[in-house]
């Protein structure tokens, strides 16, 4: 059984799922793959996770960085949950690009290549926006690149960690 709560935020309103102890999804309502990975019956309940989850974002949405992260379990393949895992360790209030991505993805799995837009891919596809901050990733010449919650909601939450567009 799969869990949801919707959460009103600054940048729309947020759709979490959860398994009862992690969070496996949040999506902003209208990005590109919304809900893509939430299973078919879920059950809109409110539960201690999701208390977790609200205190994190009243945190992040007051322009400081949460000191603790709820559980993630986001469902994707493993190149994907690659790609996320080092989404992850992107600091708040820094960027990376998606070839510094494809050198770490290569680094961390024994010299296996792979593209910058193959890991484009992987960060589209990231079921748990903001939490896993696919946001922070830019082109490599700092072009804002597309964003699935939109690049305006992309630009709001750089700036909200004080990065300079």
């Amino acid at each position: 059984m799969e869990y949801i709560q919707k959460i009103k935020s600054p940048v729309g309103v947020l759709t979490v799922s959860s398994d009862g102890k992690n969070i496996c999804g949040l999506w902003i309502e209208g990005q590109k793959y919304f809900a893509k990975t939430l299973e078919k019956d879920v059950l809109e309940q409110n539960l201690p996770i999701f208390d977790k989850i609200q205190k994190w974002l009243d945190i992040y949405f007051s322009g400081e960085e949460p000191d603790f992260m709820p559980p993630l379990m986001p469902k994707g393949s493993p190149f994907q949950k690659s790609v996320w895992a080092n989404l992850s360790k992107i600091p708040y209030g820094k960027t990376t690009s998606y070839g510094e991505l494809a050198k770490q993805f290569e680094l961390d799995n024994r010299g296996r290549r792979t593209s910058a837009r193959a890991v484009g891919g992987a960060v589209g596809h990231n079921p748990i926006s903001i939490l896993i901050p696919c946001h922070r990733v830019i082109g490599k010449n700092g072009d804002l690149t597309g964003y699935a919650g939109g690049v305006s909601v992309k630009i709001k939450l750089l700036e909200l960690e004080g990065i300079t567009i």
